[in-house]
């Protein structure tokens, strides 16, 4: 079958990689100059199924007032006249329960779990290396409350067998031996062994490579216009090069995706949430992370990737507006130098954001449309990097007519029906 894949992220990559090896020719349509230039560039680095969770929790709505009271709170709004916008905040808002919650994290992890092996198979069939290391995630708590809260997250991790460990601080140093500098400043942390990181743009670059040695063709610097459709199914995509056809169409242009679907009539609540990092090298190994710390107050991962430092977080609801702002460098500057001061070189920072595709539950939107030969692979918000095998894989199965390994229950565009 003759396939057309929208977007070279890390979602639409191994969207076409999956597919090409399932056998299928797969031409991948980007309007940047390479793979992974937008969102997938300089994200946390986490490859965190133990942290698929949801934003939308117990106790958030009043935590993101108090966020947005902060000079430099891991959270702004934007004021601005969105219908789309507030729709998708009242929309997120109604997750916010403990019953939501739990269901919204169970098809997550459910996912992410899946994902992982993916990778796992995947590195070991082909080598693909990218600043990866399996040494596992830690949440870091500076209160009481934080340990009490976690509770919630457990009872799912148990639920569906994922590895985890809860520890005091003197364990949390032994897993990461900087907090040792930092004596005092948490109270505890939950371990997720099973976690891994690894440079996400790098991965990206690595397997599109690998995607063209199987016959995937890359038409990058294509501007992508619409989507024509008669039918019930779509005939062609609009581009700056002209129409394209296919027999079959995938949509993984992420935070892009809702603005080419809505002219068809297929409304997905994914918004655009700007999440920012900061990148920097190693000054002192012995001061830096082994893996990725998960600093709870800031919401803020902070990761090793070899011989530098990521780290990512906060989160801006402006639109699709991509200035980087400088004052949201803030809260990340503050995040490693309170936890790993002498780590990396903040004089040789680079500042980055980018536009995470979220939806008001969490869970990505994969799958089958109204239109008989368009797909959905997208809305992973902060978890693409997360989630990009595995969703790939389901992909791949979908569109080849076969039984994916996981259930798609509530990972699909029927649960906004």
């Amino acid at each position: 079958m003759k396939i057309i894949v929208l977007g070279s992220g890390v979602i639409g990559t191994t969207s076409a990689y999956f597919l090409a090896r399932a056998g299928h020719e797969v031409t991948v349509v980007e309007r940047q100059s390479g793979a992974g230039m937008e969102t997938s560039f300089a994200n946390a680095g986490e490859i965190s199924p133990g942290m698929a969770a949801p934003w939308a929790a117990p106790g958030i709505p009043l935590r993101a007032l108090k966020w947005l009271a902060m000079r430099d709170g891991p959270l702004v709004v934007r004021a601005r006249f969105d219908p789309t916008m507030w729709r998708w905040m009242r929309q997120m808002l109604a997750n916010c329960n403990v019953a939501r919650y739990e269901v919204n994290k169970a098809r997550m992890v459910r996912l992410a779990e899946y994902s992982r092996d993916c990778l796992v198979q995947l590195r070991a069939d082909t080598g693909i290396a990218y600043d990866e290391r399996s040494r596992g995630t830690l949440q870091v708590f500076r209160d009481q409350r934080q340990v009490d809260e976690a509770a919630h997250d457990v009872a799912v991790l148990e639920r569906y067998g994922v590895p985890y460990a809860l520890l005091d601080p003197a364990a949390c140093e032994q897993v990461e031996p900087a907090l040792a500098r930092v004596r005092g400043r948490i109270v505890g942390g939950l371990r997720l062994p099973g976690d891994e990181t690894g440079d996400c743009f790098k991965f990206t670059q690595a397997l599109a490579a690998m995607a063209q040695q199987e016959g995937v063709q890359f038409r990058q610097g294509v501007d992508i216009r619409g989507l024509q459709a008669a039918g019930g199914a779509i005939t062609g995509v609009m581009t700056s090069e002209g129409e394209m056809t296919a027999d079959a169409y995938v949509m993984a242009m992420g935070s892009y995706s809702p603005l080419l679907l809505k002219p068809l009539g297929v409304q997905i609540p994914v918004f655009p949430v700007k999440g920012y990092s900061i990148t920097m090298p190693i000054k002192d190994a012995g001061g830096a992370p082994e893996s990725t710390v998960m600093d709870e107050t800031f919401k803020v991962g902070i990761t090793r990737l070899g011989e530098r430092i990521r780290v990512g977080g906060t989160a801006e609801l402006a639109g699709y507006d991509l200035r980087l702002r400088q004052e949201r460098r803030a809260p990340l500057v503050r995040a490693v130098t309170d936890l790993f001061p002498h780590g990396g070189d903040l004089a040789q920072a680079s500042f980055w954001c980018g536009l995470r595709p979220m939806t008001p539950d969490g869970t990505p939107v994969i799958g089958a449309t109204p239109y008989r030969n368009l797909y959905l692979n997208t809305g992973h918000g902060t978890l693409g990097w997360t989630m990009s095998c595995g969703s790939a894989r389901v992909l791949a199965d979908l569109v080849s007519g076969k039984q994916p390994d996981i259930s798609l229950d509530g990972l699909t565009l029927a649960r906004y029906a």
